[in-house]
């Protein structure tokens, strides 16, 4: 038998319009730059709701009632310690480990104090998304602390998620309207349906590992600047231009060598990333307040330039990575976190996936197609000359 005589199959390569489950969590409209989540527009929950609240309606499929919801935000609260013993292990770490490194083994190491590791009932795995979510970033804030020498901070359960994130990563409490941009960030970062990472998870969660298991492999796939590096390396674009004034040369020689414009473009939409128009206003808002107007009104001609050239003939639109870099810049955020900010934010949609894969679960084994040879003849390898 030759490689001829085996199936004729297509390779999806990327795995482009390949479709893995039946989901409720999100749908993305990409012709027409539309996002929900449960069927809630993403615009009318980055204005009325709470990341916690997106936490629940993930987990649970509706929002909460007011009761049960203090409940279910109380309860995340208090799993927001790590052990001392942990944060003791971080500071022997080579200070310039990358945090999604630090974050995913942190992770491990909090799986391995949690009393119901091989419990895989949904309550309990609900409760494990719960503590991961957590504990995340006080591990993320922890860790920027010890790198830069400084005295770790304990989470506080007067804050909400955002805002206690700012305060154990800078030491103080944020202002209002910082804390509410950051809550804002860490919902449209939450789900976003079967990208990289979350496919990541799903294959790991479909063996019946446990959750935690699976987030790790989806901090793992988000790690890459395909994936979740991307809006660092567009603030990076952003500050080497400099000035509003160079950027349209800047866009233009880039495109002229055919290289990627970091922050443009997406795999499913085709149309404005309704994230990024969201994220555009509080961009404009904080650089303001912040004193880093020069950095969105960049942003803002690249953006200018980049749809000018791209918008009509490719589909070619800012997405969530390109103003989210200034919001998280503008916030105190260091550039080389920003990835495990949109780790921290994206659990929700990791777990949910791999809580409602489980119930209906099978194992993800695709195939791979051989086109090498067959029948070669085993050659000694004193004879292989």
């Amino acid at each position: 038998m030759s490689v001829t005589d085996l199936p004729k199959v297509e390779v999806k390569k990327g795995l482009d319009e390949v479709y893995v489950k039946e989901t409720l969590l999100s749908y993305i409209d990409g012709a027409n730059g539309k996002l929900y989540y449960h069927g809630y527009s993403i615009e009318d929950l980055a204005k009325h709701s709470t990341f916690e609240e997106i936490a629940f309606l993930m987990w649970y499929g509706r929002l909460p009632k007011k009761v049960e919801f203090e409940k279910f935000v109380n309860l995340l609260k208090s799993y927001r310690w790590i052990s001392k013993d942990l944060v003791e292990y971080m500071k022997t770490l080579p200070k310039n480990a990358h945090p999604m490194d630090v974050l995913k083994l942190g992770i491990a190491a909090v799986a391995l104090e949690d009393p119901e590791l091989e419990d895989m009932s949904r309550e309990a795995n609900i409760r494990k998304a719960m503590r991961i979510l957590a504990k995340a970033p006080t591990i993320v804030a922890a860790w920027h602390r010890i790198r830069n020498n400084l005295e770790t901070i304990e989470p506080s359960m007067d804050l909400n998620h955002a805002a206690n994130f700012l305060y154990m990563l800078k030491g103080e409490k944020p202002d209002e309207f910082s804390a509410r941009i950051m809550d804002v960030a860490l919902i449209l970062h939450a789900e976003h349906g079967m990208n990289a990472s979350a496919f990541a998870a799903l294959v790991t969660g479909s063996t019946l590992s446990d959750i935690y298991s699976a987030v790790v492999a989806g901090i793992s796939a988000l790690k890459g600047p395909l994936h979740g590096g991307a809006n660092e390396r567009a603030l990076k674009m952003i500050m080497e231009i400099g000035s509003p004034d160079k950027a349209e040369e800047y866009v233009l020689k880039k495109l002229a060598r055919k290289e990627k414009i970091m922050g443009f473009g997406h795999r499913v939409y085709k149309a404005y990333d309704p994230r990024a128009r969201i994220l555009k206003e509080y961009a404009k808002q904080l650089s303001e307040m912040k004193g880093y107007e020069q950095l969105y009104k960049i942003a803002e001609k690249v953006e200018e330039v980049v749809i000018r050239e791209l918008g009509a003939t490719k589909k070619v639109f800012p997405n969530v990575d390109f103003f989210s870099g200034i919001v998280y810049y503008s916030l105190g955020i260091p550039p080389d976190l920003f990835t495990s900010v949109f780790a921290i934010s994206r659990i929700v949609g990791w777990t949910a996936h791999v809580l409602e894969y489980w119930t209906s679960n099978r194992i993800i084994r695709p195939r791979a197609l051989y086109v090498g040879e067959l029948g070669k003849k085993y050659v000694p390898i004193d004879a292989r000359g």
